[in-house]
């Protein structure tokens, strides 16, 4: 379910691609694709400097990514009390080391 859901201006990912920098764009793509392979029910928010992935129309966000000039900045949350994870993500390595967590938030999340 690749839908978009936003509210105000509604962008897609392309627009949004426009803002990333190149170095750190094939990342974002990496994690977008992961995102969607979780469950059909992944839907993506673009917000103005950030992409927040939910479970469901109950909005519920698991993760939320902001590229940086020379990283990305991703935030976990299991659990709306709970607190959130923050990541600084620079390598293909760090993608695939994250992955589980972002797994695991978005497994937890009902």
């Amino acid at each position: 379910m690749n839908d978009l859901i936003s509210f105000g201006e509604k962008r897609s990912y392309e627009d949004f691609k426009k803002q990333i920098p190149p170095v750190v764009l094939p990342l974002c793509d990496s994690l977008r694709d992961f995102c969607f392979s979780l469950g059909k029910n992944v839907i993506e928010d673009i917000r103005m400097h950030r992409i927040v992935f939910c479970k469901s129309m109950t909005f519920r966000w698991f993760i939320d990514i902001e590229p940086q000039e020379e990283s990305i900045k991703i935030k976990i949350q299991k659990d709306r009390k709970g607190p959130q994870e923050i990541l600084l993500i620079k390598t293909d390595k760090d993608v695939e080391c994250v992955k589980e967590l972002i797994q695991s938030a978005y497994n937890t999340i009902h």
